[in-house]
């Protein structure tokens, strides 16, 4: 089967985005009270805080909700493989997920706190039990879902509404640790404190099998095809993201940080699906066709590159390391960030002008349990 281009340079994409959220994380030594919401410094407060605030508008949620939607699209693909080929599903579909929960372990513990991979497994074993089910049955699974997450998301929001001004507790010990601690010390810590770090990722299930299960229908409904049909669909998509879109994530602009949790959890992918069609658009037109060219070799290592980004951005940002992170200003944040999106353009390019799958994507091929393809076929996704 031959790989869809588009898919390589929308998991590129999303890869660069969600470290386009993270980097405020990293920056402010996991001070989430400086990051979402901060009511001391509001956005109208100084040009830092503005260009802080316009950069968190265009990039948070948006692109961790095309990666979630873009996984998927990846299990409708293996479904479909499987399928052709006469394989049981789920099957070893269930042994890829685990290893993605170690996987996901692993980076939780030994990088960074706020890692979505063990989500993403969890909620890859769920959705593998309803995808091979009908379009009807995967619609009402996703009605059950999408209204449980937004039931849940507009009760944090009112509670935030009838308590404005309230923070996360406790920020002062974390940013302490990561200034001045060990890199062992942080480990520890992040295992002593498993449940409170771990409860977003149980949170955002709901969220995470509406979109997996809608990446999975827009696949099998031919969005991301080549023909014509596909670029309708996509730009049909892209209208609706941006109309609906746009004003929804301006709710982020509303004082207090009542309404961040509302645009990070509901408004962000919605935008998601116009982001999707402006990029497939410009993939269409030719435009930047060597930048595209370098998301794509980024969307082919995308587990490889999302741990590596982290990884560099703690070196860069905490005590152990090179120290940078504090109170640095937005444009140097901004400068780092695009930093790394140039040393993970030029290592992907590279890698993989010596070898087909990323450092990550190899070992996982290595460990999974599958079955032995037919001669000529390709797989889309080597993760999940």
């Amino acid at each position: 089967m031959k790989r869809i281009a588009l898919l390589d340079i929308l998991r590129g994409f999303a890869i660069i985005g969600t470290l386009g959220t993270n980097i405020w994380i990293f920056a402010y030594l996991g001070d989430l009270n400086l990051v979402f919401g901060n009511v001391l410094e509001p956005w109208w407060s100084s040009g830092d805080r503005l260009m802080q605030t316009i950069m968190l508008i265009l990039v948070n949620g948006k692109f961790l909700g095309m990666l979630t939607l873009l996984f998927g699209a990846g299990m409708e693909l293996k479904r479909q493989k499987a399928a052709r080929e006469g394989y049981a599903w789920p099957g070893v579909y269930i042994w890829s997920c685990a290893l993605l929960l170690l996987d996901g372990l692993l980076h939780y513990i030994l990088v960074m706190e706020y890692d979505v991979l063990m989500s993403y497994a969890i909620t890859g074993m769920i959705v593998s039990l309803i995808i091979h089910r009908s379009r009807r049955f995967m619609l009402t699974m996703m009605v059950i879902a999408g209204g449980i997450h937004v039931i849940g998301v507009t009760g944090i929001t009112a509670l935030l509404a009838f308590e404005s001004g309230s923070s996360f507790n406790g920020m002062d010990t974390l940013t302490q640790l990561y200034a001045s601690g060990t890199w062992w010390e942080q480990v520890l810590f992040r295992l002593h404190n498993f449940g409170f770090f771990r409860a977003e990722s149980i949170a955002i299930i709901p969220l995470n099998v509406f979109l997996f299960l809608l990446g999975a229908l827009l696949m099998r409904t031919g969005v991301f095809s080549n023909d014509e049909s596909g670029r309708r669909k996509r730009r049909k998509l892209m209208m609706i993201g941006l109309a609906a879109g746009i004003p929804l994530n301006l709710l982020l602009l509303v004082p207090g940080g009542i309404m961040d949790v509302w645009v990070r959890y509901i408004s962000a992918p919605v935008l998601t699906l116009g982001y999707l069609g402006i990029i497939a658009y410009g993939l269409e037109k030719g435009l930047f066709p060597k930048l595209f060219e370098r998301f794509g070799e980024i969307g082919k290592m995308a587990l490889s590159c999302y741990i590596v980004q982290n990884i560099i951005a703690s070196v860069l940002f905490y005590g152990w390391g090179l120290g940078l992170g504090g109170r640095p200003s937005s444009l140097f944040i901004l400068l780092i960030w695009l930093g790394i999106c140039v040393l993970l353009m030029l290592f992907s390019h590279l890698w993989l002008r010596k070898y087909p799958l990323g450092p990550i994507e190899w070992l996982w091929r290595r460990l999974s349990i599958s079955p032995s393809p037919k001669p000529g076929s390709t797989s889309q996704d080597t993760s999940v």
